[in-house]
């Protein structure tokens, strides 16, 4: 879905990579005014060849980024998991997410969790429940089908702020 001319706004794709649900989120920033544009989840199943799920987030977000025609992208950090395998299945996954954006010319940023719910909440230690709710109130009309995808507009919230702070700063450095 292509925006209007003259939009000024900044559309940012967030994702929250998984490999059982890889969870989007678009949204608008300009200034700092938020504006929800879509939300949802890629899901593969656990029965399929590992190969056969990547190319799966692959192609899901590849037609993410054709449809919604993000500006930059935003992706989480995971954290370790006890389990190696599922570990590095984990970052597979993670790797495909990084590289579907990068291939397709975006600027990829990427935030610890700490650092998505300080952002969104205003504590690191926030749990699934205060992030959603928070962003529902940063973008009213926000469909949250699911828990990945709510991850994943923090994520792009998170951005969003980074990104109003640091052109803020470079503005203020060459004054």
């Amino acid at each position: 879905m292509n925006r209007p001319a003259g939009n000024s706004a900044i559309r940012v794709l967030g994702i929250d990579p998984g490999l059982t649900h890889t969870g989007w989120g678009v949204i608008e920033s300009a200034g700092s005014h938020l504006r929800y544009i879509a939300a949802g989840a890629i899901s593969t199943s656990a029965g399929d060849e590992l190969a056969h799920r990547l190319v799966l987030i692959h192609n899901g977000l590849s037609h993410l980024i054709g449809e919604w025609t993000p500006d930059e992208a935003a992706i989480e950090h995971t954290y370790v998991n006890k389990n190696p395998a599922a570990a590095l299945k984990l970052g597979q996954a993670r790797g495909v997410a990084l590289l579907v954006p990068a291939l397709a010319g975006l600027p990829v940023a990427e935030y610890q969790a700490m650092e998505v719910k300080r952002a969104v909440v205003g504590t690191g230690h926030a749990d699934k429940i205060q992030v959603q709710d928070m962003v529902k109130r940063l973008l009213p009309g926000a469909v949250l089908k699911r828990a990945d995808a709510a991850d994943a507009l923090a994520i792009a919230i998170c951005h969003a702020h980074h990104r109003g702070s640091r052109l803020m700063l470079a503005k203020l450095v060459q004054a």
